[in-house]
C-alpha cells in the first residue's frame, strides 16, 4: 500500500506506510494530511463510487467456510502452514514467500490432503441441477466446510459458472456434447492445472477441450497438450484415486466424457487464426483479466466482438471490473453485461493491494 498522492507533486511522502485513510470511502491511504488534501482534486470523482464498493465488503467476505476468519487474521502463508500445505505442490503458488525457497517440492499432482477433505474420485451422486454456491458444491462433493480446496478450485468453478451464465439455454449434460473453451491470460493456474479435472465431474458426459492462451505460458510448454483421465489424488495410500493414475493418455479414464487442455504462448488476437483452424470456441473465459490495465486487450476485444461469441471476464475488485466494463462498452458501442459478484471467488483475500477495496481472485464477473 502506497500513499495515493505519491508522485503528484515534488513533495516527498513521509517515511513508513501510509496510515491515514479517506474519511468518506476508506479505500485510499495517505502518508499525511497535506497529501490527503493535495489528492482530493483527483480523488473526489471516484470517492462516491468507492463508498458504494466498500459497502459491499460484508457480502464479498461472506463465505460458508469455517476457516474464513482464520484466513483474515493469519494471512495466506500462515493459514497454509496451519493446514500443513505451505509450499506443498499446487498450494505453493498461493504463497508470496515461494520465491524465497527455490528448492521447494515441485510435484503438483496431489491435493496433499486426506480423501475426506478433497475431491479425488468421482462424485457419489450425479449432479441434477446447476450448482450456484460454494455451500452447494461442498454438499454435493460431501466435503466438510473446513476443507481448504476452494482456495484452488475457484479456477474450474469460475469456468463452470461462466458456462452456466452463457449457455444456460443449451444444456451441456447430454452424452457426446462437445464444448470448446478459450481460456485467456492464465498465470498461476498453469502450475495448478490439475484442478481443472474437476470440470469432468461438473459436466459429466461432456467432451471438453480448453485452450490456455497467454504470454505467461512458458516457452518450454508452448503447444503442450494434457489429457485428463483422473482427478488430483489424495494422500491416502489405499484410495481408489491411486489406481492406474496416468496423465499421459486417455486410457483407463474414470470420466464419462473427455477433458483435454492445450497451452499456447502469445496474445489471443495473434494466435486466433491458428487456434480456430479446426474448431471455433463455444465460450471465451478470461479470469482476472485486468482489461483496463493492459492496452493489448483492445485488439482482443475487437476480435471477440467480431466473433459474436459469449465471453466472460473476472477481476479482483469491483473498481477493476468497473474500468474494464468501460473499456468493453467503448468497443461494443453500448453498455456491456452488468458486473456481478462471482459466487465461486477465491476465499483467500488478496494481500498487498493498491486500494483498501474488497479484493479476491475471480471476485467480480462480467461479460460481453
Amino acid at each position: 500500500m502506497e500513499c495515493a498522492a505519491k508522485g503528484i507533486e515534488l513533495t516527498p511522502c513521509e517515511p513508513g506506510p501510509p496510515t491515514r485513510r479517506c474519511g468518506l470511502c476508506g479505500a485510499v491511504s495517505y502518508c499525511s494530511t497535506s497529501h490527503q488534501r493535495l489528492h482530493w482534486e483527483y480523488h473526489k470523482e471516484e470517492c462516491g463510487r468507492f463508498q458504494e464498493q466498500m459497502r459491499k465488503a460484508p457480502l464479498i467476505s461472506d463465505f460458508p467456510f469455517t476457516f474464513s476468519d482464520q484466513l483474515s487474521f493469519q494471512g495466506n502463508c500462515a493459514f497454509l502452514e496451519s493446514m500443513r500445505l505451505h509450499l506443498k505442490g499446487m498450494w505453493k503458488f498461493e504463497c508470496s514467500c515461494r520465491f524465497k525457497f527455490p528448492s521447494v517440492d515441485h510435484s503438483s499432482d496431489s491435493w496433499w490432503l486426506p480423501s475426506l477433505l478433497c475431491p479425488c474420485t468421482d462424485p457419489e451422486t450425479p449432479l441434477k441441477n446447476p450448482i450456484k454456491s460454494w455451500k452447494e458444491y461442498y454438499e454435493w462433493r460431501r466435503l466438510p466446510l473446513h476443507s481448504p480446496v476452494a482456495v484452488l478450485l475457484h479456477w474450474p468453478l469460475t469456468v463452470y459458472h461462466s458456462i452456466q451464465l452463457c449457455l444456460s439455454r443449451s444444456p451441456l449434460s447430454e452424452a457426446g456434447k462437445n464444448l470448446h473453451i478459450h481460456y485467456l491470460g492464465p498465470e498461476r493456474e498453469i502450475s495448478q492445472i490439475l484442478v481443472f479435472s474437476e470440470l469432468a465431474a461438473l459436466l459429466p458426459g461432456v467432451n471438453i477441450h480448453i485452450e490456455f492462451v497467454g504470454p505467461a505460458v512458458p516457452l518450454s510448454r508452448d503447444g503442450e497438450t494434457r489429457y485428463f483421465n483422473k482427478y488430483a489424488h489424495c494422500l491416502d495410500v489405499d484410495c481408489s484415486c491411486k489406481s492406474s493414475y496416468d496423465n499421459s493418455s486417455q486410457n483407463s479414464s474414470s470420466f464419462k466424457g473427455t477433458l483435454t487442455l492445450k497451452l499456447r504462448k502469445g496474445l489471443y488476437h495473434d494466435l486466433y487464426s491458428d487456434i480456430t483452424m479446426d474448431t471455433k470456441p463455444d465460450i471465451i473465459v478470461a479470469p482476472n483479466a485486468g482489461i483496463a490495465a493492459y492496452s493489448t486487450w483492445l485488439p482482443t476485444l475487437e476480435l471477440i466482438k467480431g466473433m459474436g461469441l459469449p465471453a466472460v471476464f473476472t477481476d479482483y475488485c469491483e473498481e477493476a471490473a468497473y474500468l474494464a466494463s468501460l473499456c468493453i462498452g467503448s468497443v461494443l458501442g453500448h453498455t456491456p453485461e452488468p458486473i456481478q459478484v462471482n459466487p465461486f471467488r477465491q476465499p483467500m483475500p488478496v494481500e498487498e493491494t493498491a486500494l483498501n477495496l474488497p479484493c479476491y481472485s475471480n471476485c467480480f464477473i462480467f461479460g460481453m
